[in-house]
């Protein structure tokens, strides 16, 4: 998804800091959106560690000026259940999804302060919404995503920063694929009253809503894209 978002945000006249552990995958995307007429760079970021933080926010300024959006995107899904999770596999989940995120909101802040402006995109999920027989680890890393964020939108709203969440039902990722071999099974387009999976382009154009200025008035809210599924 969130090469999704890179592509779609550059075609907007974004210019686009990719961050991520998969340095291969990420100097190619930075190469296409160059390739085509864009504006983008790749810094490797593991989201757990402060330092590769204040590295690529370091390197945001350095090459383009300033910050405007972060989509916070990084996550991982395990589907294990309560028993069967074990504990380094909890940690791992919920360090991954939510302090990774805690993390962006706290080095990006500043930057975004001095702005006097800022949008912050935080990548949720159905499973923050809602439960289900299984995911327990992913389902409580999802959840503290939204009420971080809520949190969050609350105490920076007076400096004109903006932090949202977007909440995405299943969309056809290599996560989604793998969550479809699990022995567990996954969700099949039946359990969705639309009858499909999402597209991460779909989710992009969320994310590109949620940081334009038509969202001026949008700050502690879910944008929920999941083909009804949490309407059920």
């Amino acid at each position: 998804m969130g090469a999704a978002q890179a592509k779609l945000f550059s075609q907007e006249g974004a210019k686009i800091v990719i961050g991520d552990m998969d340095e291969v995958a990420g100097n190619e995307l930075a190469h296409e959106i160059n390739k085509n007429s864009g504006h983008a760079i790749f810094i490797r970021l593991d989201v757990l560690e402060e330092k590769n933080w204040r590295e690529i926010v370091d390197a945001s300024l350095t090459h383009f000026g300033k910050i405007d959006i972060l989509v916070n995107n990084a996550g991982i899904l395990r589907t294990e259940g309560i028993i069967e999770t074990s504990t380094d596999t909890w940690n791992l989940v919920i360090d991954v999804n939510t302090k990774g995120t805690f993390l962006g909101i706290k080095h990006v802040i500043p930057t975004l302060r001095q702005n006097g402006s800022g949008s912050i995109i935080n990548l949720s999920s159905g499973a923050g919404l809602v439960g289900s027989p299984r995911s327990a680890a992913y389902h409580a890393s999802k959840g503290a995503v939204r009420i971080l964020t809520k949190s969050a939108a609350i105490q920076y709203a007076h400096e004109n920063i903006r932090i949202n969440s977007i909440h995405p039902g299943p969309i056809n990722t290599q996560m989604l694929q793998a969550n479809l071999r699990a022995p567990e099974g996954g969700y099949s387009p039946s359990d969705i009253p639309l009858g499909r999976y999402g597209h991460p382009d779909e989710i992009a154009y969320g994310a590109l809503y949620l940081a334009s200025d038509e969202a001026n008035y949008v700050t502690g809210s879910e944008l929920v894209i999941d083909g009804g599924r949490t309407a059920q």
